[in-house]
């Protein structure tokens, strides 16, 4: 497997959120404020727009795409008129809304901050992980997370696993039937790390990005780390797809700060070839 990553997308902002959907990789530019659709060949196209920033990906099972509009606290839904609210979040979430997994019957699990990432602001507080039913109906499913981040639902629809940034690990949830979350533990250790965006693959490990260590892991449940890849600037999420679903698409940027990345446009769709493809979901 190569080791450093090909550059398919360069002069972003802040790419983030990535997914792969009818044969397109769709992510949230978050700090241009745009969801964008790229093809294979590199064709960008901006979907829409998103004014409070996007980040978090899914689609309800008729084909409607959610986003997660990040300072706003909402969860949007795209209808024939463009995006409209399907869910008010600020109710649950304590600083903005960050990443979301959606299940397979239109279930969306939306994380959020908990605090402000300002060092002056204090201790960074736990945050709740909230779900939100197909018809936009939200509560909270799990509390006490700490930055619940990337989420991964396992091919079974009973297993949810969510990377807490500031605990340096990924847990696990099984899903109750009216999905809610319950039995939580730890599916792995990660100490030092800062997990950020999550994809799953077919046997069952988890490329973890973690941007504060400029890392790319590829994690067994247990904690055992099977590939670390490095790419030249800092990874925050990660997505497989392309045709056999063994592509590893990679968000880098050199910063997360809004200012600095809107001047430096350095953020990049990065990819390589694995060798197991994705599965579960997103």
């Amino acid at each position: 497997m190569p080791v450093t990553p090909r550059v398919l997308l360069d002069g972003l902002c802040f790419p983030e959120g990535p997914r792969w959907h009818q044969e397109r990789l769709w992510f949230s530019d978050m700090h241009a404020q745009e969801v964008i659709a790229l093809d294979l060949e590199g064709k960008a196209e901006v979907v829409h727009r998103v004014p409070e920033d996007p980040s978090g990906l899914g689609w309800l099972p008729d084909g409607r795409l959610l986003v997660v509009s990040m300072r706003d606290r909402r969860l949007l839904r795209e209808d024939a008129g463009g995006l409209v609210e399907h869910a008010d979040l600020s109710p649950f979430a304590t600083w903005h809304c960050n990443d979301m997994v959606v299940d397979e019957r239109g279930r969306a699990y939306v994380g959020n901050f908990g605090s402000e990432l300002d060092p002056e602001a204090g201790a960074p507080r736990p945050a709740d992980l909230v779900v939100v039913e197909p018809d936009g109906a939200a509560r909270v499913a799990a509390r006490e997370l700490a930055f619940p981040n990337g989420s991964v639902i396992l091919p079974d629809g009973e297993t949810l696993v969510v990377g807490e940034t500031f605990a340096g690990r990924l847990t696990a949830f099984t899903i109750a039937s009216d999905g809610g979350l319950g039995d939580r533990r730890v599916w792995a250790e990660l100490p030092g790390k800062t997990p950020d965006g999550v994809c799953l693959d077919a046997e069952n490990a988890i490329w973890v990005t973690s941007p504060m260590t400029g890392e790319v892991l590829r994690v067994r449940e247990g904690g055992e780390v099977a590939a670390t890849l490095r790419p030249e600037r800092a990874p925050f999420a990660c997505m497989l797809g392309g045709p056999e679903g063994r592509t590893l698409f990679l968000c880098t940027a050199r910063s997360f700060d809004p200012g600095e990345t809107r001047v430096q446009r350095a953020g990049r769709i990065e990819v390589l070839e694995v060798d197991v493809p994705g599965a579960g979901r997103p």
